[in-house]
């Protein structure tokens, strides 16, 4: 019994004593231990909760996506949540002033109208001979080469010097009848006078002539002399050939004037007049400038390259002026003092026919870049004179466009690519036609045609061999030649029209140049208008992969086409193969974006 109650006593005493420390911690919260409300801030985490985790984004790179903070994968930026970019303007590219550093954007004030007395124009060239100094020497009479007094190509001639000896069997014959004549030349004159011009006509000197009859010997091999002055370009006979009369023994041309022909883009030539004065340097021939005034004007632009032959003629003493050496021109323009506003020329975008900018907006709380398209006008030396789409005072960027415009490209905002973008919220159609439906099948497969020899252009550039991707960007521009444009009709011609002259001007540059990294810019403009052209006009049965590396060009970025997913990069080669990823999947029931844009999606594949 007693053992119960203790038992009893002890319990008692260890519910007292729990009861007391329960009031020890909680006795003084404020809020009744049975109490279930949450507070405030218990109904904060409750929404946040429920509304999912923050996402977090890289400034430069919006297609990165990640539920935590850190690091971008691609610039090594750290991330920033995904609600700091708040703008609803397409036009309009918000960036961190990390961002803003690692891109190395720079600005320029547009300022007042300045007074312009005229403009400066680069033109570059090459020396050509005068075509009109050429020359051929010529054999007067018929006969066997017995021996050559000037046997290689480059060898200076001067008008009379003796270039060869002929052994003629017709001359033999033609000297004995001249004997023969005056012998009996007070019988007949008529025959000595007859036989006399027969040489004469194959233009023996009257001396030799009178030779021949006062000597009575007949000569076995007759000299020929050179009839003008000049190079020997071409060597057509050698010892022993037998030529007939009138047979060219070389190819002469007289580099005593020579003509220096520039490229003038068609834009340019109507500040070029016949006598407008070019002053030029070549690198063969260092401080040293030459000064010309334009002789002809080339009445046809080239197809190819869209530009006109423009010649100056220029005296060559010493022939220091080589045929096919490099100069580097200027045409200063003096025309009427007029007032223009300017805008440097690393400010400006070129994509096809349009001229885009990027402003930055003043008074704003972080920084932010408009994307502007802008009318210009005439060249002035390293600037273009404005005619519309900003105004003095504006701030435009002048380096790390390029970064802003590859930035806004991936946000699906405004860009070089992207022309007119769709209004968050709002019902806007997407700024690519869509003919897929309407291209005939047999268009859609020689444009997969020209595709597969653009891959093949890609692979180069991925082995980066510079030779070999000027064989088959000329490849390619064959193909794009046997693209039978009449298959499309209507806008969808034109829309072709425009790109074709795009693709085939940048294959024609990829051809022209040899410096491999000159190349793989032309080569970034061709891809952008070939997968415009395959998204407008869709694909027969294939699947090709939009790939991007956001580090071509000094972070600028670049696209390309792919037949397989896995990354083989065309603009770093070896050198980083695997940089890039792929940012879109076209096939044959690909169709352009709806009319309202869809939240953004994280891009997979990133590799380094």
């Amino acid at each position: 019994m007693k053992s119960n109650i203790k038992i009893i006593l002890l319990a008692l005493a260890m519910l007292i004593a729990g009861l007391v420390i329960g009031y020890l911690i909680f006795g003084n919260s404020g809020t009744p231990m049975d109490s279930m409300e949450p507070t405030a801030h218990q109904h904060d985490s409750v929404e946040t909760a429920a509304s999912g985790e923050e996402i977090w984004t890289c400034s430069m790179h919006p297609q990165i996506r990640q539920n935590e903070p850190g690091d971008c994968p691609i610039c090594g930026m750290d991330l920033i949540p995904l609600s700091e970019n708040t703008s609803n303007d397409p036009l309009v590219l918000e960036m961190t002033s990390e961002a803003v550093k690692l891109a190395n954007v720079q600005t320029t004030i547009i300022g007042g109208s300045t007074e312009v007395s005229g403009q400066t124009l680069r033109l570059s060239g090459k020396v050509q001979a005068d075509e009109r100094r050429a020359s051929s020497q010529v054999a007067h009479i018929p006969g066997r080469i017995e021996k050559l007094y000037v046997s290689f190509t480059g060898e200076q001639v001067h008008k009379g010097q003796r270039l060869a000896d002929l052994y003629s069997p017709e001359m033999i014959t033609a000297q004995r009848e001249l004997l023969e004549a005056k012998k009996m030349a007070n019988v007949s004159p008529e025959l000595l006078t007859a036989a006399r011009d027969k040489l004469r006509y194959w233009k023996i000197p009257e001396a030799t002539i009178q030779e021949i009859e006062e000597d009575g010997q007949i000569k076995e091999t007759f000299p020929i002399y050179a009839d003008a002055t000049g190079i020997v370009t071409n060597r057509r006979v050698a010892v022993g050939d037998y030529i007939k009369q009138g047979g060219v023994l070389f190819d002469l041309v007289n580099l005593s004037k020579v003509w220096v022909l520039f490229d003038a883009y068609e834009e340019d030539l109507r500040n070029i007049r016949l006598g407008s004065q070019i002053s030029f340097t070549t690198p063969a021939i260092p401080n040293q400038t030459f000064t010309a005034g334009v002789s002809f004007i080339d009445p046809v632009i080239n197809p190819q390259t869209r530009v006109a032959a423009i010649r100056v003629e220029v005296s060559n003493p010493g022939g220091r002026l080589k045929p096919e050496m490099l100069v580097y021109g200027t045409l200063e323009n003096r025309q009427a003092s007029s007032v223009a506003l300017t805008i440097p020329k690393s400010a400006v975008l070129w994509t096809g026919t349009r001229s885009v900018v990027y402003v930055k907006l003043p008074n704003t709380t972080v920084p932010s870049f408009q994307f502007r398209e802008i009318e210009l006008g005439d060249r002035l030396g390293q600037s273009y004179q404005l005619i519309s789409g900003l105004e003095a005072g504006e701030e435009v960027v002048t380096n790390g466009n390029f970064a802003i415009d590859a930035a806004a490209q991936l946000n699906n905002q405004a860009s070089m690519m992207n022309k007119d973008v769709l209004l968050k919220g709002a019902d806007h159609t997407e700024h690519l036609p869509d003919y897929t439906e309407s291209t005939p099948i047999d268009f859609k497969q020689q444009l997969m045609d020209l595709t597969q020899s653009y891959l093949a252009l890609k692979d180069a550039f991925v082995a980066t061999d510079p030779e070999q991707a000027g064989t088959f960007a000329a490849t390619m521009i064959d193909k794009l030649a046997q693209v039978d444009m009449s298959l499309v009709k209507g806008d969808a011609h034109l829309y072709w029209m425009e790109q074709q002259e795009a693709l085939q001007a940048h294959g024609q540059q990829i051809v022209e140049l040899t410096d491999v990294e000159e190349q793989r810019r032309q080569f970034d403009f061709l891809s952008q208008a070939l997968i415009k052209t395959i998204k407008v006009f869709g694909i027969p049965d294939d699947t090709l992969y939009i790939q991007h590396c956001p580090m071509a060009f000094d972070n600028e970025g670049a696209e390309w086409i792919s037949i397989a997913e896995q990354i083989r990069n065309p603009y770093f080669g070896d050198q980083m193969l695997s940089c890039g990823i792929v940012q879109e999947t076209i096939d044959k029931d690909f169709k352009n974006p709806p009319s309202v844009t869809p939240a953004a999606k994280p891009m997979a594949g990133h590799n380094h």
